[in-house]
């Protein structure tokens, strides 16, 4: 189960990756200190979890946990709060739980066994529903639909998402992380902000500031690898 932290305090931080390390199945993606932030990961990388303060400047968490809710496939909502007159509030988001701080084991843990309920019942959902075969693209005004196995590959932009074939670039107002979960391994991530066809692959390169960089097939340019997604794309060129 893939979690993120949310919380303006280093040291709440600090506290919940403790808590949260005697749990074998956690992985925490980042701990982040302001909603915007969240909403940017979110958008960016697959989260199942999301562990999100309540009172934070700027955007707060109940303003974040809105525009998650927003997104094609939306984390899993647990609130953290040091007061406890605003569960109504929370609960009208959709979050599935509210822990007041400071967060007990006991009770994260029962956290973690909804979150997990709620994740698997998602990801059973989406995994019955038949994928894709287009994308739906506006070019000039008139909707065209772009066959899945013509794209190379995929780049966040904004809150757009381009979508890059032999013939030509189209914007789609998607998130990667919904067409990840959505396509599985037809589309492997490179980069926090980039899913490349994996049949595409024609291998790995070496750029000259030593960066790590993919090339696919009919594509011009090279596309760099990150070093947190670089194992996976290895162990896929091993595959090929």
């Amino acid at each position: 189960m893939k979690v993120l932290i949310v919380d303006d305090e280093p040291l709440a931080r600090a506290r919940l990756r403790e808590l949260l390390a005697v749990h074998a199945d956690v992985v925490i993606i980042a701990d982040v200190g302001d909603g915007q932030t969240a909403i940017t990961t979110c958008r960016g990388a697959p989260i199942d979890l999301v562990l999100l303060d309540i009172r934070m400047p700027g955007i707060d968490g109940l303003e974040t946990a809105k525009q998650l809710a927003t997104l094609p496939q939306p984390p899993v909502v647990v609130f953290l709060t040091a007061y406890d007159d605003r569960a109504l509030d929370a609960f009208e988001t959709g979050a599935v739980d509210y822990l007041l701080k400071p967060v007990r084991a006991e009770r994260l843990a029962q956290a973690l066994e909804r979150a997990r309920r709620i994740a698997s019942t998602h990801a059973a959902e989406v995994a019955a529903e038949p994928a894709r075969r287009h994308f739906r693209v506006r070019r000039a005004g008139a909707l065209r639909l772009v066959p899945v196995e013509d794209v190379l590959c995929l780049r966040a932009e904004d809150k757009y998402v381009c979508l890059v074939t032999a013939e030509g670039e189209h914007l789609i107002e998607e998130s990667l992380t919904a067409i990840e979960r959505e396509f599985g391994e037809r589309f492997l991530r490179i980069h926090r902000n980039c899913l490349v066809a994996s049949t595409r692959i024609r291998g790995l390169e070496r750029g000259g500031d030593g960066s790590e960089r993919v090339r696919l097939d009919r594509l011009p340019d090279t596309l760099e690898v990150s070093r947190r997604n670089l194992p996976g794309v290895r162990a896929r060129l091993s595959r090929l």
